[in-house]
């Protein structure tokens, strides 16, 4: 550890108080940082010893004798969010060994011995530091301040004016004041302690100035140094610059130490650099660095980024494990990283970790919410954020209002869509091409073509021109009316404007398609000028030709190998919808397991000791319905096999209802199942799930056998 220094001060008979603070002794470098405290308990620093600075008690006497011995051990580094230990011992009257001495305090002397204390030079030097941060910044100003001192003034005095100096501007000044001052003076010291005060004001160029200053008059830089430049660099959200100080502390003969080390792991995750940030990281644990939380918000952000959300929940465990209280920055970051795994059930668990935290939401905190609770579909959930922002008065950005807008229209919230898009113009934000699409998509839901029309014209005198993702709800709006030929007639003016038709807008001609089969020389007729594969698909399916089944599966295949991945479901969903719109179950059947074989869908079917179910969610009506099937019939080969049924089956179908359909999967399902007379109700405790027992589901599947039997 660091070196401590002894001032040994005895009261001889003649002199009843000594200036132990006026000693020429001069502070060693690894001492001067907490110099200050000896001087008053109230600076800035604090003490790791329990023992309390303190001065001997004045007797009751009329006459008090004073004897001081005091014996001080300091080591002080200015670091990251941190300083050293110190220790501080004063002893006690007697303490010493010898005995008091008496001093009249109507002696001639008193005074002048008195103007020698601590205490005196204490008050001496506040009142000098009040003087330079009530002045202007001027060379002048500080000259007159500090001269009162006269030429009595020692590295310690300078340590401590600089050392509670408030006002940044009159650092350089006062640096420069005492440097010319002092002729025994160790530079480097001074030049910490200024850069420590323009770190306090973010003054980042006036930080790189000393530093240019110092090697100019040839002055080493120290560990001190680097660590507060870095961390200024850190304050003043400019990570680039605390990695060139970083990487230039061997050149100088530095060695990092592991706070500074710590704010690395920070430093280089926001540049991009995660590796290296990750490296330090697995540094940090193994050598028991002590992170903060803007570190572990970086390495959350860095998780997060690459797709390891499990890794990113690891590391808010871990925060807790070591007792870092994760700030606002934290939540928000895992908030957001929960938004993009659709994990919005993890995100409400961590917004009720935050308010049992006491950490109050931030604007970040909300948006970070809505935009979790959008991208998983939960409308309600993200409504009740919007009515909570709004209560508290913070202010919506385009953005935002786009997202609620976007989810209102993916789960057919019209009501609260025209009301939020009131709000949004009324606030200042003007509505762009997004927020114009999204709404003729709500006017789709209900089949307004009307509205969806002023709504197109509405945006078109706003100046944005019409994109493919307004044109596909708009035609979408179209086609749930019935008004085909509205369709057609905006199909030939994208072609006749130069908007290519995209593999999103053929699948919602497809959908189309399959809501009006009576239509389809029209339709096909447009798809073909597109997607001329396609379109022979469609042909096979409505015409309801007896092509051979693994003929009709390779022209799907041919199909779907020129589509991107993320459409191919939407794709399938869309020709089984048309399949059984026609009444084509047996090729309904075939396209969903072409599509499971092909793992275009995955996960629908799964079995466990406790419980089968049926994964319905992510499929379209035609598409569910078809799968039910499908799945019922696996069901009676299993009871006529004599396989044992688990305790539990069920069915989930989601929450909430499709955007272009007046009920929900749920909704649908019910009815269905009740004209199936199957023994599958409704859970109350699990929204979208419809349950039976293993009896239930026996008895009638056997039921439904027998019957199928006589029928036959």
């Amino acid at each position: 550890m660091f070196g401590g220094f002894e001032l040994l001060l005895e009261l001889k008979p003649a002199m009843a108080y000594t200036l132990g603070a006026s000693s020429s002794t001069l502070l060693s470098h690894e001492n001067f940082h907490l110099y200050c405290n000896s001087l008053s308990p109230g600076t800035s620093f604090h003490f790791g010893s329990r023992k309390a600075l303190s001065f001997p008690v004045k007797n009751q006497r009329r006459t008090p004798s004073i004897s001081i011995s005091c014996r001080v051990s300091m080591q002080g580094l200015i670091q990251e969010g941190a300083s050293r230990d110190s220790e501080v011992e004063v002893r006690r009257p007697g303490s010493s060994g010898k005995s008091p001495v008496w001093v009249n305090p109507k002696s001639s002397k008193a005074s002048k011995l008195r103007k020698k204390t601590s205490d005196f030079r204490y008050v001496s030097l506040m009142k000098v530091v009040e003087a330079l941060n009530s002045c202007e910044p001027t060379y002048e100003n500080v000259v007159g301040a500090i001269g009162v001192l006269g030429n009595d003034i020692v590295q310690q005095d300078a340590v401590f004016i600089l050392n509670n100096l408030s006002k940044s501007e009159s650092a350089r000044l006062v640096l420069k004041y005492f440097l010319n001052k002092l002729s025994d003076v160790n530079s480097v010291i001074l030049y910490n302690i200024a850069m420590k005060i323009l770190r306090r004001s973010k003054d980042m160029n006036g930080v790189e100035l000393l530093f240019n200053e110092m090697l100019e008059k040839g002055v080493k830089p120290d560990n001190y140094t680097f660590s507060t430049m870095i961390s200024c660099a850190r304050h003043c959200s400019v990570p680039e610059k605390s990695i060139e100080w970083f990487e230039k502390m061997p050149s100088f003969g530095c060695e990092p130490d592991a706070v500074t080390l710590s704010v690395m792991i920070d430093a280089y995750g926001k540049v991009g650099k995660s590796d290296v940030a990750l490296s330090l990281y697995d540094r940090a644990r193994s050598e028991k660095w002590r992170l903060d939380a803007a570190t572990f918000a970086t390495l959350i952000r860095i998780y997060g980024a690459a797709g390891n959300y499990d890794g990113c929940l690891n590391l808010y465990e871990e925060m807790k494990a070591l007792r870092v209280k994760p700030n606002a920055g934290v939540f928000n970051t895992l908030l957001d990283a929960m938004g993009r795994a659709k994990r919005p059930w993890k995100a409400k668990l961590i917004f009720g970790d935050m308010a049992r935290n006491g950490v109050e939401p931030t604007y970040g905190t909300y948006a970070s919410l809505i935009r979790a609770y959008s991208r998983a579909r939960y409308g309600r959930d993200a409504i009740a954020i919007y009515k909570e922002m709004k209560e508290k008065g913070l202010e919506m950005s385009n953005a935002l209002f786009n997202t609620l807008l976007s989810v209102c229209a993916d789960v057919g919230f019209c009501d609260e869509a025209f009301e939020i898009f009131e709000v949004m113009k009324t606030s200042g934000c003007v509505p762009d091409s997004f927020t114009f699409a999204s709404m003729i998509t709500v006017h789709s839901c209900n089949g307004n073509v009307e509205k969806a029309d002023a709504t197109f014209s509405e945006m078109m005198e706003a100046g944005f021109e019409p994109n493919i993702f307004v044109l596909t709800s708009l035609v979408q709006c179209y086609g749930k009316a019935g008004r085909i030929d509205d369709v057609v007639k905006k199909f030939q003016w994208m072609l006749e404007t130069g908007i290519e038709p995209d593999e999103l807008f053929m699948s919602c001609l497809l959908s189309v398609l399959s809501q009006v089969p009576n239509e389809l020389e029209k339709l096909t007729s447009c798809i073909e000028k597109v997607n001329p594969k396609l379109s022979y698909v469609v042909k096979l399916i409505a015409s309801g030709e007896n092509t051979d089944s693994e003929a009709f599966k390779n022209n799907v295949i041919t199909l779907l190998d020129i589509l991107s991945p993320e459409v191919k479901k939407a794709y399938c969903n869309c020709l089984i919808d048309l399949c059984v719109t026609v009444n084509q179950l047996e090729r309904a059947c075939e396209l969903l397991e072409l599509g499971l074989s092909l793992e275009i869908y995955t996960d629908i079917m799964s079995r466990s000791p406790i419980q089968w179910s049926l994964q319905l969610k992510s499929l379209s009506l035609g598409a569910a319905l078809t799968a039910l099937h499908i799945w019922i019939n696996d069901l009676s080969k299993a009871v006529g096999n004599g396989e044992e049924l688990p305790p539990l089956l069920g069915i989930n179908t989601g929450h909430g209802k499709h955007k272009f359909s007046n009920k929900g999967l749920a909704g649908v399902f019910e009815s269905h199942l009740k004209e199936l007379n199957a023994p599958f109700h409704e859970a109350t405790d699990k929204v979208g799930w419809f349950l039976t027992t293993k009896a239930a589901a026996t008895s009638w599947l056997e039921s439904r056998a027998s019957k199928e039997l006589i029928a036959a």
